[in-house]
């Protein structure tokens, strides 16, 4: 995640974009560059425009002021969990293949293709750590074996940028930082991966970089630089308090009396601050 133009290993560029539903605005003017390996977590309230900025990123809605720049880059797309089907009737190697894409003109593949395309789909299970689940129907998944079945779907179309939205709702939380943990694990391999939560302390944890979202970019940058009183009360309308733990932030509600001793709050970053 960066501002400077002279980064060559730019895959998205967002400049000034403005995206609105029936003429009303549900983000404005969001500057936001992604870099191969990034690892961005986008925060703030219901509503404030995160799955928009994934749809933004990806293509699939169009901004009505300003411009998406993408540089021939792939996007696999990870959904919310509780807006799938899990009693539709297919197996987790039958989901994942669906992801696969071919030529127009090639719609029935070769035995060697079809060969080629079983091993890959094995080595991505085997590699997400669910290969025994291949023949296992998607309902009979842990919440964290679904979240791992929907990344190799997008592993299987050869992403560039993986769109997580929530991808840690609902889980418990040991699973929850498994699920992160194996996001740093992609993203380390040269992926760039940005995820929308409600999870602070998660991404606290785990995220390098950390975009807080309620419309318009309130602040962006490291989690120690973004995740401040005020960055997060301007963000979600809301007093919170951040306290220091191991070196980390750590968000909690905050108490009316911890103003009066403390006094003021550190002053909010730029929306423009640069990762380290």
């Amino acid at each position: 995640m960066s501002t400077d133009t002279a980064v060559t290993t730019d895959l998205v560029r967002l400049s000034g974009v403005t995206c609105a539903y029936d003429a009303t605005p549900v983000i404005e003017d969001v500057d936001l560059t992604i870099e191969a390996g990034d690892f961005i977590g986008v925060v703030g309230p219901s509503g404030s425009g995160k799955s928009t900025l994934l749809r933004a990123i990806s293509g699939s809605i169009d901004p009505v002021r300003g411009s998406v720049e993408r540089k021939g880059v792939r996007f696999g797309f990870v959904p919310q969990l509780e807006t799938v089907n899990w009693d539709f009737p297919v197996t987790v190697s039958q989901c994942v293949l669906m992801a696969r894409t071919r030529p127009l003109r090639k719609f029935w593949p070769s035995r060697g293709e079809r060969v080629a395309e079983r091993e890959r789909l094995h080595d991505v299970l085997d590699r997400l750590g669910i290969g025994e689940f291949a023949d296992r129907h998607i309902r009979a998944l842990s919440g964290g074996q679904q979240q791992r079945m929907f990344l190799a779907r997008a592993l299987m179309t050869d992403a560039d940028v993986l769109l997580l939205d929530e991808p840690t709702s609902g889980l418990d939380v040991k699973t929850r930082h498994e699920v992160l943990h194996l996001l740093d694990e992609l993203r380390r391999s040269g992926l760039a991966v940005i995820i929308t939560t409600h999870d602070l302390n998660g991404i606290a944890a785990h995220l390098p970089n950390v975009v807080c979202l309620n419309k318009r970019v309130v602040a962006a940058g490291t989690p120690a630089q973004v995740l401040t009183s005020v960055n997060l009360e301007a963000t979600y309308g809301s007093p919170m308090e951040v306290l220091q733990h191991a070196g980390m932030p750590v968000v909690v509600d905050a108490a009316p009396e911890f103003h009066l001793l403390t006094g003021t709050d550190p002053a909010p970053v730029e929306p423009t601050a640069s990762r380290n």
